[in-house]
């Protein structure tokens, strides 16, 4: 017997799963007709041998080949089963609002097919993974359809990686997802499920009309977690991160993060609840001095589980920009998963620890962030080893229903574009959702990519529950009120099944509810205190200490020859070989130093002192002015290195990645991994200051406002290209005036600096402030020209004596303070277009100061500066940006207050604009003109 062509033939222009198997069957029973399963052994040798050939139709004989009828009937079956794995998912019942829709293609007769033909046909030729219990065709194209049609649906085509896709569909087909929970395990099941329902009944009962945001109708979304988190924790992670919105928020804390029901209680009535006793195991409950409402409260604890050590369970805080939270678990999940105490980049280890991001169906498809956060699935910098997302699908967003809120036919749509697996679960079948959370965890661990899981509900009431849903959605909603709980949808269920008796579910209730009406017992009834307004912490309105940021002379140098120090034979692009070592004896004689070299030898220093070091940003690695060179590239091989993962004294790791071209996905996850790993200098660059714009959320709601709402601290340095250089409105301005306007209480330090050592010194005082409470985020205008310019070269002095300074006076202005009359103050790069005009001519008469650190405001600094001129009958302030941008509208009543009446400053610079810079060149150059003549003219 010969081998068949496969490469033509009835056979050849198919391409499903099967096909291929059974080509290699036939192929081996040709080989060795012992090698195979014996059932199809048997089918073979009975002749049904299909060929291949299209000349001319088989002939029957007693040892040849199948007719071609059968073949045809064959493939019919085979591209039946490949429909079902493709297509179940649409005829799934996996929404408990509506009855499965009927697929056509699902009955044996649109494929020509019968029960009989199919009864021929050995099982594993249609499904391969069956069960062994599958004995035949007809058998196995049921089971596929109990498989992708019940009530979990699978989406996996969209991987593209063929491993991966094989090892989907066999756990799918082999039969172990369909749920078979013992007794034991049902019970606990049906008990998790009375806990969520009662809690959330005890609530609407007690604090009537307040907004909770109720998990009704997603109540299997509690033990979903539990599973995710117990099958990762027997995996050996130790840490879990869980990011989500304000649905089912408060159920969530409650029973997976185990935050005592009093002090949720105490939240609604408003009670004194950081005076209750948290229960054992609290790392911290999350308070600021302003507070948030408690749907937005996270919770960091750890849990002691069976047969393991603690695991740290965090839920993030969150704000009303829903899916923003997202990005910051993961920089929360990979600090977690980073050890930073020796040099070179951080070691990773995935298996340490896990995201577990819950999104609303409206805001998954709805929100750009969402996408830029998957993106960073996949990237060296910002891969956290797979997150597992859920979809709490309520299938309406608020109002809206799902046919005006997306384009798609699911809201998880999107994840398809990043290959990532997807199951669809009804939300009433909670013996699914355990079996979905387990296939999740297992797919994590095995290939260290994300999945989604699409919890299918509904929502019991309306968007909050003050909301009468029936005005907006009342075909919906006729179908939400009749519809059960999944509580009383599974214990009936299990009452069915003799599982347990109506009497033992009353119990179960009884039970939860006195734990309930407990807890709200001990909650203080006296809440008056509660009303007066809190205080801001002293260490925080005292603002930043005096520290000591210089290094000796000799380190310095030291440091400085160890950065050229390259591997041998490592072979650097010419032109940059020759700047780089132009920095030999920057540190000696009359050495200088420039911009970027401060910032080398600053990281260098940092992480010399045990200071661990992360930047990102997009170009990062080189800089997007061709300024950093912090990784070098081999010009024949292309290989990298980094002088800071070499340096002889570094104590701890330095790690540096250019980012995707996202600003609010990468700055949310920079922002995370710093409140998670407090010890570390995080970084974050934007290529131009104005690509900060399109990260106003991650501003807004976390860095500027996340201690006084949630005390949450962070040390996060943002570094943001700001200067007018004639290249028009975009590449301008950093929106200085935005940060300035959210400045209020010490929140952050906002600098725009026009020296080396001045940025060398602020470096090194925010890496030695990182892990004591008066850390605060640091918000610098970094330069563009000045990079290179001559005039913003420190001396080696400035940075082994000196230390950071507020206001810079002008050298060689000022000499004689009786003699000055004209003040100007100004900040960044306007002081050194200032510098330039008056180095060639005596202005005797006139004083400039540079304000490096414009909040918190150097009151009493410049209050003295001021004392010390006792003529001056003018000063003004002199800014690039228009008169509504930059610094002056936030500087003006400051400086008015240090001058205490005796005079006003006055402005100069461009008029109000709705643009923040002209796009001619010719013109910026004209209006810059204009401009320093008028500071460096008398009145």
């Amino acid at each position: 017997m010969s081998k068949p062509d496969t490469s033509r033939g009835s056979l050849s222009g198919f391409h499903g799963p099967n096909l291929g198997y059974i080509v290699e069957l036939y192929e081996r029973y040709l080989e060795d007709p012992h090698s195979i399963d014996p059932e199809v052994k048997e089918y073979f040798d009975e002749g049904n041998v299909p060929t291949f050939e299209t000349e001319a139709p088989p002939e029957e004989s007693s040892g040849g080949a199948l007719q071609e009828s059968n073949t045809e009937k064959i493939i019919a079956a085979i591209r039946m089963a490949d429909h079902i794995r493709g297509y179940g998912h649409i005829s799934a019942n996996v929404h408990p609002l509506e009855t499965p829709k009927k697929d056509p293609r699902m009955e044996l007769e649109k494929w020509g097919l019968t029960q009989k033909d199919l009864e021929k046909v050995p099982a594993n030729f249609i499904c391969p993974d069956a069960p062994p219990n599958i004995q035949n065709g007809a058998e196995a194209i049921e089971h596929l359809k109990l498989v992708y049609t019940s009530t979990i649906a699978f989406e996996y085509h969209q991987v593209h990686d063929e491993e991966e896709k094989n090892w989907l569909r066999r756990r799918i087909e082999n039969g172990q997802l369909i749920p078979t929970l013992n007794n034991k395990k049902r019970f606990a099941l049906l008990k998790r499920l009375t806990e969520v329902e009662e809690f959330e009944k005890f609530l609407h009962r007690t604090f009537v009309g307040q907004k909770r945001f109720s998990i009704e109708g997603l109540d299997a979304m509690v033990p979903l977690i539990d599973e995710v988190i117990s099958g990762a924790v027997k995996d050996g992670v130790q840490t879990v991160n869980i990011g989500m919105a304000h649905r089912g928020r408060l159920n969530v804390l409650a029973h997976v993060l185990e935050k005592p029901y009093e002090m949720i209680f105490a939240e609604f009535q408003h009670a004194p609840n950081k005076e209750l006793v948290p229960s054992e195991g609290s790392i911290g409950i999350n308070f600021g001095w302003t507070g948030d409402v408690k749907y937005h409260l996270g919770l960091d604890r750890q849990i002691r589980t069976e047969n393991t050590a603690n695991v740290r369970l965090t839920l993030a805080n969150n704000p009303s920009h829903l899916e923003f939270a997202g990005s910051v678990v993961e920089g929360f999940t990979r600090a977690a998963q980073e050890k930073r105490e020796e040099a070179g980049y951080p070691v990773q280890d995935p298996s340490k620890a896990m995201a577990i991001l819950i999104h609303g169906d409206a805001a998954f498809p709805g929100q750009g962030i969402v996408a830029e956060t998957l993106n960073l699935s996949r990237l060296n910098g910002y891969n956290t080893g797979g997150t597992i997302h859920i979809i709490a699908n309520n299938t309406i967003g608020f109002t809206t229903e799902s046919t005006d809120s997306r384009s798609t036919r699911y809201a998880s749509d999107l994840a398809k574009g990043f290959e990532i697996p997807i199951l669809h679960v009804n939300a009433d079948d909670p013996e699914a959702c355990v079996m979905a959370a387990l296939f999740a965890v297992e797919y994590r661990a095995k290939f260290g990519k994300d999945f989604l899981i699409d919890l299918i509900g509904y929502r019991r009431y309306g968007h909050n529950e003050m909301d009468e849903p029936m005005t907006t959605n009342p075909r919906l909603y006729k179908l939400v009120h009749k519809h059960p709980t999944p509580k009383e949808v599974y214990a009936e269920r299990l009452k069915s099944a003799k599982v347990l008796k109506e009497e033992e579910i009353k119990g179960m209730e009884e039970a939860v509810l006195e734990k309930l009406s407990a807890a709200f017992e001990k909650v203080p009834t006296d809440n008056h205190h509660d009303l007066s307004e809190v205080e801001v912490p002293e260490i925080v309105e005292k603002g930043l200490p005096r520290i000591v940021t210089g290094v000796p002379i000799g380190e310095l140098n030291q440091m400085n020859e160890d950065l050229l120090n390259w591997p041998e034979g490592f072979k650097v692009f010419g032109k940059l070989e020759r700047i780089l070592k132009r920095r030999q004896g920057a540190f000696s004689g009359e050495g200088k130093v420039d911009w970027a070299l401060a910032e080398s030898i600053a990281f260098a220093s940092i992480i010399a002192d045990g200071t661990p070091v992360r930047l990102s940003g997009q170009d990062s690695e080189r800089g997007t002015f061709a300024h950093r060179n912090i990784v070098l590239h081999d010009r024949e091989t292309g290989d990298h290195f980094s002088p800071l993962h070499t340096l002889p004294n570094a104590k701890a790791s330095f790690a540096v990645h250019n980012s995707p071209l996202s600003e609010a996905g990468v700055l949310g996850f920079e922002y995370g991994y710093n409140v998670f790993s407090q010890e570390t200098l995080v970084l974050w660059e934007a290529q131009y200051g104005d690509f900060a714009n399109a990260a106003q959320v991650v501003f807004d709601q976390f860095i500027a406002a996340g201690r006084a709402k949630w005390g949450q601290k962070s040390g996060l340095v943002m570094l943001l290209p700001h200067g007018y250089e004639g290249q028009g409105p975009e590449h301008s301005s950093g929106r200085f005036e935005r940060f300035l306007t959210l400045a209020a209480e010490n929140n952050w330090t906002v600098a725009n600096l026009t020296t080396a050592a001045q940025y060398f010194h602020i470096l090194r005082r925010q890496a030695a402030i990182l892990e004591k409470e008066a850390v605060r985020p640091l918000v610098l205008m970094t330069p563009k020209s000045l990079l290179r310019n001559p005039s913003v070269a420190s001396s080696p002095a400035e940075f082994s004596d000196g230390e950071f300074q507020s206001i810079i006076k002008q050298p060689g202005l000022g000499s004689e303070p009786n003699k000055v009359e004209k003040v100007v103050l100004c900040t960044g790069k306007i002081a050194i277009d200032l510098a330039a005009k008056v180095e060639s001519e005596r202005y005797e008469w006139l004083q400039i100061l540079r304000i490096e650190e414009i909040y918190p405001f150097p009151f009493e600094n410049l209050k003295e500066i001021f004392e010390q001129f006792p003529n001056l009958k003018e000063v003004c302030w002199i800014q690039e940006e228009p008169k509504n941008m930059g610094a002056w509208t936030f500087v003006e009543p400051r400086i008015n207050e240090t001058l205490e009446g005796k005079l006003k400053v006055s402005y100069i610079g461009r008029r109000r604009r709705s643009s923040p810079a002209e796009g001619e060149p010719d013109i910026h150059k004209i209006e810059q003109a204009r401009i320093i003549g008028e500071a460096l003219t008398r009145e």
